[in-house]
């Protein structure tokens, strides 16, 4: 294996690239972005950087001293537009190929988007800032969407003075996630903030004016930002014989065909510390996979198979939240520290009987941090989570 091509200059992309040539391999390494940026962290587009409190040059997740330390075929501002198997070639919009031995693909996701014209989303950089230079006081913002990314960006456009709206479908924010009691949290926390939080409405479309809702009501809005969910980048795939579906369809070694794999938010890989295929938009686990492939293309007689627990977190007004496992799904959740109507707490969620996740939301670190063992280990509800004053039984959850 002589030509290892990496496409997708993300955060799972560069973490794979260094791994190969940590792990020792010598040969061209390409690596493949269609924007025209070295890779940068994406987290802060939605927290610092919206703010203004970090500028662009802070996202960069290596200086040029580094990435010039690993010796990159660096395509950058080029898009891959197919993907040929039998060939081993990699067709790029300038026209150009890449031929390798072994391919690791990154490409991420895309906002999903609504029908009408002239909203805000918000994945890249340009994003970013084209918001960042509309948040002004007094400006109204209607969000659509109350999932992590809706919810940080309304709680920065909230401490710049703006005028919030935040519409979802849902009963409560994240009710599919985190369940009703914990969405009801964060219900509580825009809410006492004065934002317009509103469930259990659907947007139809974005207007000159705002948004208009099914019921056909316009909500007014200068500046509108969708944040309904993402999109693989698998579409320059079709008719390369790989597997897609809601993402590139990988084992659990995050191979999707022999010496190609993939890594971060467009891999589907199934997960055997859960039992299931999860596809995560969670910036560790991008870093975690890209390395885990890199190593398993590499040496493939000591491949492991990629079993992470997940981990993210949000910042949102003045809460911190974190989270450990996979909370989709869950059957049962319990308040193991803290209190809900404090807004301070951690909670455990089963699936089965098991211990899946753990969330928590104005705790240190360490409140939560024992129980990623416990979701590791795959930990038995029942022993793990006494019924007792510090177990509090909540509801359960919502399908996955």
């Amino acid at each position: 294996m002589r030509r290892i091509a990496v496409v997708g200059a993300s955060a799972a992309g560069l973490a794979a690239a260094e791994t190969l040539r940590r792990e020792g391999f010598d040969g061209t390494l390409t690596l493949v972005g269609d924007e025209p940026l070295a890779p940068y962290d994406r987290p802060p587009l939605s927290k610092q950087l919206l703010a203004a409190e970090w500028e662009p040059a802070r996202l960069a997740l290596r200086t040029p001293d580094d990435l010039a330390g690993l010796d990159l075929d660096l395509r950058l501002g080029v898009a891959a537009t197919g993907l040929e198997l039998t060939e081993r070639t990699v067709r790029l919009a300038d026209g150009s190929t890449v031929p390798y031995d072994g391919l690791i693909l990154a490409t991420g996701v895309r906002p999903r988007r609504l029908p009408g014209e002239g909203a805000h989303v918000l994945r890249t950089l340009d994003d970013a800032l084209r918001l960042r230079d509309r948040l002004t006081t007094g400006r109204r913002l209607v969000v659509v969407g109350a999932g992590f990314l809706g919810a940080e960006a309304a709680s920065v456009a909230w401490r710049l003075g703006c005028e919030v709206t935040l519409l979802e479908p849902a009963p409560v924010p994240l009710a599919h996630a985190v369940g009703t009691e914990v969405g009801e949290v964060l219900t509580r926390a825009h809410l006492d903030r004065g934002v317009d939080l509103r469930c259990g409405v659907t947007v139809t479309e974005v207007t000159e004016d705002g948004v208009r809702l099914a019921d056909g009501q316009l909500v007014e809005a200068d500046e509108v930002l969708v944040a309904v969910g993402s999109l693989p980048n698998t579409e320059w795939l079709a008719g390369s014989g790989l597997t897609v579906g809601d993402g590139v369809v990988c084992d659990e070694y995050c191979e999707a065909a022999r010496n190609v794999y993939a890594a971060g938010d467009v891999a589907r890989w199934y997960n055997p510390l859960f039992g299931q295929s999860m596809r995560i938009e969670h910036r560790t686990n991008a870093a975690e996979q890209g390395m885990a492939a890199a190593r398993n293309l590499l040496d493939p007689e000591a491949r492991k198979p990629f079993a992470p627990v997940p981990y993210f977190w949000s910042d949102q007004y003045d809460m911190k939240i974190q989270a450990y496992g996979f909370l989709r799904g869950h059957d049962e959740v319990a308040v193991v520290a803290g209190d809900l109507a404090e807004g301070r707490f951690v909670a455990a969620y089963r699936r089965g009987d098991r211990v899946t996740g753990a969330l928590a939301v104005g705790m240190p670190p360490k409140a939560i941090r024992q129980w990623r063992q416990a979701i590791m280990t795959g930990a038995d509800w029942d022993g793990t989570v006494p019924s007792g004053s510090r177990a509090e039984p909540v509801s359960g959850g919502a399908p996955a």
